[in-house]
């Protein structure tokens, strides 16, 4: 009996460990790189970091984007307004099905967000990407050009907030 006790205890801190590292476990020695704050029409709507193996930002190694979020937005504004950042940064140029397939990934995904929540996305080259809300896995999306795509919304030199780029890529003075 005090066997399965110990047992089933040991069970629970594995499993309690592994939510709390979430994608730290799959990025170890990650070191914040930059970070930033995103704002429209003067609204504080997130907190951005970007979480780094290695002193620089390179699109061949893994990385981590984390949005602190400080006001409450729906799924569906935070899906739409994604899929409108990859198009206009792609130039139009994605698919018909890659659209379907982008949006059903992100919808998965995401959630509706509220002020104190943070999605993580885990950047993972030549394989895609992950996803955690609050710190929990949520999605894996096994295709690397959505990956590119979807974290050149802030990455890329095209990126609409370039201030929030450039302070994310340690280029600028962090928040």
């Amino acid at each position: 009996m005090a066997h399965r006790a110990r047992w089933t205890c040991l069970c629970l801190l594995l499993a309690a460990f592994s939510a709390v590292a979430g994608w730290r476990a799959e990025l170890p020695g990650a070191q914040r790189l930059g970070s930033g704050e995103f704002t429209w029409f003067g609204l504080r709507l997130y907190t951005a970091q970007l979480w780094t193996a290695g002193p620089v930002h390179d699109w061949s190694q893994p990385f981590a984007l984390e949005l602190f979020y400080h006001r409450s937005l729906s799924r569906d504004t935070l899906v739409q307004a994604s899929l409108e950042e990859m198009r206009r940064l792609n130039g139009g140029s994605i698919t018909p099905q890659q659209r379907t397939a982008w949006t059903h990934g992100i919808e998965e995904a995401f959630v509706d967000v509220r002020p104190g929540m943070r999605i993580t996305g885990l950047y993972l080259p030549g394989q895609g990407c992950r996803f955690y809300v609050d710190g929990k896995f949520s999605r894996d999306i096994a295709d690397p050009v959505f990956a590119r795509a979807f974290f050149a919304i802030w990455l890329d030199p095209g990126a609409r907030d370039t201030q929030l780029r450039q302070r994310l890529l340690g280029l600028a003075g962090n928040d």
